[in-house]
C-alpha cells in the first residue's frame, strides 16, 4: 500500500486533501488486485473507474480554478497533464474485463499507471503551484487561441487575417492539450509551414494597407514583421521530433504571446480608412 507522505504536500489544504483521496483510490485498487478471494472483480473495477474519473474531474477543476485565480505559470501544462490522465484512464476503461485474467491485467495496468502518474504529477508539477511568476492574462483563458472582440482593430481585412492566424495557432494548441508525441511531429511541422506562409501574406496585406493610409508607423511595423518571420524560419524541426511536448509548449507561448502583444500594442494604432 502507498502512504501519502509529507513530500506529497503542496501547502494548499483542499488540494492536499484531494491528493490524499487519490491515494485512497489507488490503495483500494491495489487491495482488490491482491485479494484472491474476489474471483470476479468486474463490478468492483467498474466502480473504481467511475469513482476515479468522477473524483479526478472534481479535483482537476478545483486545481485549475485555483491556478487560474493566481495566474499560475504551470496552468497550461497542468491542463495538458490532466487531459492526458483522462485519456489514459478512458483507454483502460475501454479494455475487455469479462474474464478473470483480463480483470487482473487491466487492474494491474491501471494501478501501475496511477502510481507512476500520481507521484510524478504531485511532486514534479503540483509542488510548483504558486511558486512561479504569474502568467500574462491571456494565458489563463480556457482557450487562449480564441479570437475575441478585444483583438479587433476595426479594419476588416486585418481582423479577418488575424482571426485566421489564431485558428492556425489553435491547431498546434490542441496537439499540446492532447499530449504531443513523436507521431505528431510531422503535423506540427506542416502547421508551422502553413503558419509561416499565411503570416507572410498577412504582413504583406497589412503593410499595403498602412501605405494606403499613409501610416507613419509603417517602418516599425515592417521591422517587427521581419523579426517574427525570422523566428519562424529558425524553428528547429529536429527539436520538434526529439521533444515535441516541451517544444510545442514553448512554441505556443511564443506564437500567442507575440500575436496578442503585437495586436494590442501595435496594430491597434493603425487608423481605419
Amino acid at each position: 500500500m502507498f502512504e501519502f507522505t509529507n513530500d506529497c504536500l503542496i501547502g494548499h489544504e483542499e488540494l492536499d486533501q484531494d491528493h490524499r483521496k487519490m491515494f485512497e483510490l489507488l490503495n483500494k485498487g491495489i487491495y482488490v488486485l491482491q485479494d484472491e478471494f474476489i474471483t470476479d472483480k468486474y463490478d468492483i473495477i467498474k466502480d473504481i473507474f467511475n469513482e476515479l474519473l468522477d473524483y479526478s474531474n472534481t479535483h482537476f477543476a478545483r486545481e485549475e480554478g485555483y491556478m487560474m485565480k493566481i495566474r499560475d505559470a504551470e496552468l497550461i501544462m497542468q491542463r495538458v497533464q490532466h487531459n492526458h490522465f483522462r485519456n489514459e484512464v478512458w483507454k483502460l476503461v475501454g479494455k475487455n474485463i469479462d474474464e478473470y485474467e483480463d480483470q487482473v491485467d487491466v487492474l494491474n495496468e491501471t494501478m501501475n499507471f496511477l502510481t507512476e502518474w500520481l507521484y510524478q504529477h504531485i511532486i514534479g508539477s503540483d509542488a510548483l503551484i504558486g511558486k512561479l511568476e504569474p502568467l500574462e492574462e491571456w494565458m489563463v483563458k480556457e482557450n487562449p487561441c480564441e479570437f475575441s472582440d478585444e483583438y479587433k482593430t476595426g479594419i476588416e481585412i486585418i481582423d479577418g487575417e488575424h482571426k485566421k492566424l489564431f485558428e492556425i495557432t489553435e491547431r498546434v494548441y490542441h496537439i499540446l492539450k492532447d499530449g504531443a508525441t513523436e507521431e505528431d511531429a510531422d503535423s506540427i511541422i506542416e502547421i508551422l509551414r502553413e503558419l509561416r506562409q499565411y503570416t507572410s501574406e498577412h504582413f504583406s496585406d497589412e503593410e499595403e494597407y498602412m501605405r494606403s493610409v499613409n501610416y507613419d508607423g509603417l517602418e516599425a511595423q515592417i521591422r517587427a514583421h521581419r523579426s517574427f518571420i525570422a523566428e519562424l524560419d529558425d524553428v528547429d524541426e529536429d527539436e520538434i521530433c526529439k521533444n515535441p511536448q516541451e517544444y510545442v509548449k514553448s512554441l505556443i507561448e511564443f506564437l500567442l504571446g507575440w500575436l496578442i502583444n503585437h495586436i494590442l500594442k501595435v496594430d491597434m494604432k493603425i487608423p481605419p480608412m
